[in-house]
């Protein structure tokens, strides 16, 4: 394991970045005519990645990764191997098995037009080359990499680091061909403090290590994305059932308790789509910065600490991440034009795990709320100057891939299968379900593989006709788009409109009944004042949603007093309530609940709509710069740019 690099080392590798000789015409030419993934470099026909090893070591003091990445290759007569990075310092790249280098050549090709895929990486390898050597160190561009100091983690007093790779940032933490459609197995040795515990994607140790050395094993092929590391001052509590919970031990035991429901998804899921395939299945909690609700790294999952609310009513988020462990991880998309085949099966699979540990009742109320999500998305994607992104199917050439992250490719994804359901039966996508993801175990796959498998294993065999590619290939919803109800959602959006028509359903409101109790005829008072806990975290989000914006001041105060929906303790009310506030310029109001929420949280989710509704507002608008000013550095890079984007 190496030491830390001198300073004449680190200026090379400075110089090495930013003074790479200029990209040979032939090599310019190499990097054009392979274009074998919209969002990757790399010539992966002629040359890829087998397995990787990583030889790391975390600087805290100087926030650096200084590494080795090892690339054991499959080479199919290539003189060039093309890697991707962006934002990373590269000293040197040898050839050979370690202990057995020769140094070789290379060249760093230009930044892509808009600066979304980074550089290319040009080494020069023959055709007999099977390892590769990339010497490099992480830089304050490496967008992957959240360090957060002693003020931003649970304990005050140790620094944190996690990675966030999906969808093409694990390049700038880790030179690599970076398409999900190379999967790879990879090992890591790792040096940290020797007071902080490291984690990856792999198998993980559950204890402090006095020297701070940790190695790490992903046995089974994964798609690069799905690296990931973690550093901090971590516990770990075992749930039984081959399920554990990592945390900062000021948060493990509520974690704990928090997802105790755990080995009961693993069962639900085993039940549904067969045998889990990747030995435990962990779930690290993360400080508020991340930026997500949770990761599906196999092995170990990192989730947001806004799914810790006391009463268990987010751990969906939880199941979804499961379900990933068969849709996404273990047969993955292609590309990121098809994100819906991991993401739209995902949302399925997790609403079938909420449905037997709920019931039918919730599990539908719970899809109808990401439903009337989906219904705002696609009316704001056919306003736009792309409204061919509501197609299940993208096409993302020359464009972020983030921006298949929408709800288009999670909900209508998830109807797609839904509608599917209703047409063949329960039974029958099952078992094609089942069979698809053994067949198709620790694969790629497109959108094109997928129908004539869907054809050929469930269509065709029971005669039935579905428009896969209406669903598919076409802007918006099918005609034959299943149809979802929920009594409980219909009861709250007519006190919604009784609200908005000036009433107030929640004054404390009871009626009498005379019972007969000891011989003699009694009045029994019964309260009938609908309050907070009396009704689920979904139902109070539509009831939220159908409140006018116009709404006034006054009554926003009144609602708050009757629900404190201010103080909420749940993340997904607040972030429903705080849209509104900003919209009616209740937040001015409520400033300091609503900045400390901003300040503290930074998961893209929540902060998107809330600073949008604040942009909106002229009352809001210098509100909302105000408080990005202060909590910026509390996020993580992907909602950083995306907050400072809107707000521009």
């Amino acid at each position: 394991m190496m030491k830390h690099w001198p300073l004449f080392l680190i200026s090379l590798l400075v110089w090495a970045c930013n003074n790479a000789p200029e990209t040979p015409i032939a090599n310019t030419e190499k990097l054009s005519s392979l274009p074998q993934d919209d969002h990757s470099y790399a010539n992966l026909k002629q040359i890829h990645t087998k397995h990787l090893h990583l030889d790391l070591e975390v600087d805290f003091k100087a926030q650096t990764i200084y590494g080795i990445a090892r690339h054991e290759m499959q080479n199919n007569g290539a003189d060039t191997a093309i890697f991707d990075l962006k934002g990373l310092m590269i000293q040197k790249v040898t050839l050979g098995k370690k202990g057995h280098e020769k140094e070789t050549d290379f060249t760093i090709g230009p930044m892509d037009k808009d600066s979304i895929i980074g550089q290319a990486l040009l080494v020069d390898v023959d055709a007999k080359t099977t390892d590769i050597n990339i010497y490099y160190q992480t830089t304050g561009a490496s967008a992957a990499l959240d360090w957060l100091d002693t003020t931003l983690t649970s304990s005050k007093t140790k620094p944190f680091l996690y990675t966030q790779g999906q969808a093409i940032l694990t390049r700038t933490w880790i030179p690599l061909q970076d398409s999900p459609s190379n999967r790879l197995t990879y090992s890591a040795d790792v040096k940290v403090p020797t007071d902080l515990l490291a984690l990856m994607s792999a198998r993980n140790p559950t204890k402090l290590n006095a020297s701070g050395m940790y190695h790490f094993e992903m046995p089974y092929a994964i798609p690069s994305y799905l690296i990931a590391l973690a550093v901090g001052d971590i516990g770990f509590k075992d749930l039984g059932t081959g399920c554990g919970v990592y945390a900062e031990k000021e948060l493990l035991k509520s974690c704990a308790k928090e997802f105790e429901d755990l080995p009961q998804m693993m069962n639900v899921a085993n039940e549904l789509y067969g045998k889990y395939r990747w030995e435990r299945y962990d779930v690290l909690v993360l400080p508020y910065s991340f930026p997500f609700g949770g990761m599906e790294n196999p092995m170990l999952t990192f989730a947001n600490p806004t799914l810790l609310t006391g009463d268990k009513s987010l751990v969906s988020v939880l199941a979804h991440e499961l379900a990933h462990s068969w849709s996404g991880n273990l047969v993955t998309n292609h590309s990121w034009s098809d994100l819906w085949l991991n993401e739209g099966t995902t949302v399925y699979f997790e609403q079938r795990i909420m449905e037997a540990l709920s019931g039918k009742e919730v599990a539908d109320i719970m899809a109808l709320i990401e439903f009337d999500e989906l219904q705002d998305a696609l009316k704001e994607i056919a306003a736009s100057k792309n409204p061919e992104d509501s197609k299940l199917h993208l096409e993302l050439a020359g464009r972020d891939p983030d921006l298949a992250l929408s709800d288009v490719a999670y909900v209508k994804g998830a109807f797609f299968f839904k509608t599917l359901e209703q047409k063949v039966g329960r039974a029958a996508l099952d078992a094609f379900l089942k069979g698809y993801f053994a067949h198709f175990a620790f694969q790629t796959i497109d959108a094109e593989t997928f129908t004539a498998y869907l054809e050929a294993n469930l269509l065709r065999p029971q005669s039935i006709s579905f428009n896969y590619k209406q669903w598919i290939y076409d802007k918006g919803l099918p005609p034959n788009c299943l149809e979802l109800k929920a009594p409980r959602l219909e009861q709250m959006k007519g006190f919604a409109k009784q609200y908005n028509a000036g009433g107030n359903p929640f004054k404390p409101t009871y009626r009498y009944k005379w019972v007969r109790k000891n011989g003699k005829r009694k009045k029994q008072k019964i309260d009938l004042t609908i309050r907070y806990q009396d009704r689920i975290i979904q139902e109070w989000q539509i009831f939220i949603r159908n409140l006018n914006t116009n709404t006034s001041v006054a009554r926003m105060r009144q609602l708050d007093q009757a629900l404190h929906f201010s103080s909420s303790q749940n993340s997904e009310v607040l972030k429903e309530w705080f849209v509104l506030a900003a919209q009616t310029s209740y937040a001015l109001e409520i400033k300091k609940p609503l900045t400390d929420f901003l300040v503290k949280v930074g998961r893209r989710k929540y902060l998107m709509p809330i600073y949008e509704a604040l942009q909106q507002n002229p009352k809001t608008k210098d509100l909302a710069k105000q408080i990005f000013e202060k909590a910026q550095e509390n996020y993580h890079s992907v909602s950083r740019s995306s907050v400072a984007a809107l707000l521009k």
